[in-house]
C-alpha cells in the first residue's frame, strides 16, 4: 500500500471516530440530565466531562498527523445520535426504565469503540514519531476505566429494570 493510500485511510479512521466522540458528548449530556440527582447522573456527568476532554485529544493528535476535520461527517453523528435518541422502548407517553439499560450499553459499546481507537493511535506510534506512545497509553487506560465504571451502572440497572 503506497502512503497516499495510507493517510487517505488515516483521515477517514480518525475523522469516524470524531463523528463517534461527536456523537457521544452529546448522548452523555442528555443521559447524565435525564439521570440528574441520581448516583447513574452523577457518575455520567463526570464521564461526561472526560468524554469532552478525549475528544480534545482526538482533535489535538489529529492536528499533529495533519489529519482535516471532515465536517459534514461530524454533522451526520450529530443527526444519527439526536434520531438515536427517540428510540422507543415499550412506552409511548412516558421513558421507560428499560431506557436506562439501552441507554448504558450504547455509552459502553462506544467507549469501547474509543478505546480501541487509542490502541491503534498508540500502534501506530511505534513508528511514527510525532506520536506519543506514553500518551496515548494513559489515554487507552482511561477509556478502560470508563468502560468498567459504564459496566458497573449498567449491570445495576440490569438488575433493578430486569431483576436478579
Amino acid at each position: 500500500m503506497n502512503d497516499h493510500d495510507r493517510r487517505r485511510y488515516l483521515t477517514v479512521y480518525l475523522n469516524d471516530h470524531l463523528a463517534g466522540a461527536t456523537a457521544g458528548r452529546a448522548r452523555f449530556a442528555r443521559s447524565a440530565r435525564a439521570h440528574r440527582g441520581t448516583e447513574t447522573g452523577r457518575a455520567l456527568d463526570h464521564l461526561h466531562h472526560e468524554i469532552v476532554e478525549d475528544r480534545q485529544s482526538l482533535l489535538h493528535w489529529m492536528r499533529v498527523l495533519g489529519v482535516p476535520v471532515e465536517r459534514p461527517l461530524q454533522y451526520a453523528g450529530r443527526v444519527g445520535e439526536a434520531l438515536g435518541a427517540l428510540k422507543p422502548n415499550g412506552h409511548l407517553v412516558r421513558p421507560s426504565p428499560l431506557r436506562t439499560v439501552i441507554e448504558l450499553e450504547g455509552l459502553l459499546l462506544g467507549v469501547q469503540g474509543k478505546a480501541a481507537g487509542w490502541r491503534s493511535l498508540r500502534e501506530l506510534a511505534l513508528t511514527d514519531e510525532r506520536l506519543d506512545a506514553e500518551a496515548l497509553e494513559e489515554l487507552v487506560q482511561r477509556a478502560d476505566r470508563q468502560a468498567a465504571e459504564l459496566e458497573r451502572l449498567r449491570r445495576a440497572a440490569v438488575r433493578d429494570v430486569l431483576g436478579g
